[in-house]
């Protein structure tokens, strides 16, 4: 079991590290209005992640319930899903472009509010937690919604570590990513195989 968490906190490290939508808008925003900024964001950004593990917990778990076979189905579509993301990193650039032009200051409370949304309505973020989180679950006998949740607090948590860590940081590692090409690919073949990974996981 503790493999398993160790396994899956360590996947959702390195794809919180890779460059995307979300990391970009923290250091973006982190450096436009300041680290306390950034931080609101993320935790807007984590709030919402919130709620997609509950849509996971309570929606899969009634279909474990229900039909084993219609899980392993939604396994395997997981797979393929992943297989897909590995697929569209693998062919996009792995510049990273960081733009801090027409950025308005928001308030603390406006910046939290707009991660929340930002994250609440992506169904990217929803395939993606219908995919990755069941392929972690540890056990047999504890509940699955208990397991769901477990996974999500774990991912909220590494992710909200990730995420801030970039905040405070965030004018260092923007002059480092722009003076460095190969960061970028380096980012994007470490997520290119982690997806690969758990993907290959579940078929066998």
């Amino acid at each position: 079991m503790i493999e398993i968490l160790i396994s899956f906190a360590f996947a959702t490290a390195v794809l919180s590290l890779s460059p995307g939508p979300d990391n970009i808008f923290v250091i973006t925003q982190s450096i436009v209005n300041g680290t306390k900024y950034g931080i609101a964001t993320v935790l807007g950004l984590m709030s919402g992640c919130l709620v997609h593990t509950t849509l996971v917990a309570f929606g899969v778990s009634a279909i474990i319930k229900e039909n084993e076979s219609l899980f392993f189905i939604i396994k395997l579509l997981g797979a393929s899903y992943l297989l897909f993301l590995a697929y569209k990193v693998y062919k996009s650039d792995a510049k990273i472009v960081l733009s801090n032009t027409n950025i308005q200051k928001e308030s603390v409370f406006q910046l939290f509010k707009k991660g929340f949304i930002m994250n609440v309505l992506n169904p990217k973020v929803a395939l993606f937690f219908l995919a990755f989180f069941p392929q972690f679950l540890f056990s047999k006998t504890i509940s699955t919604v208990i397991q769901f949740y477990t996974l999500g607090g774990i991912f909220i948590l590494v992710s909200f570590l990730v995420f801030a860590g970039i905040a405070l940081l965030s004018g260092s590692i923007s002059s480092y990513l722009k003076e460095n090409d190969k960061v970028g690919v380096y980012l994007k073949w470490g997520q290119v195989t982690v997806f690969i990974f758990i993907a290959i996981m579940i078929l066998l």
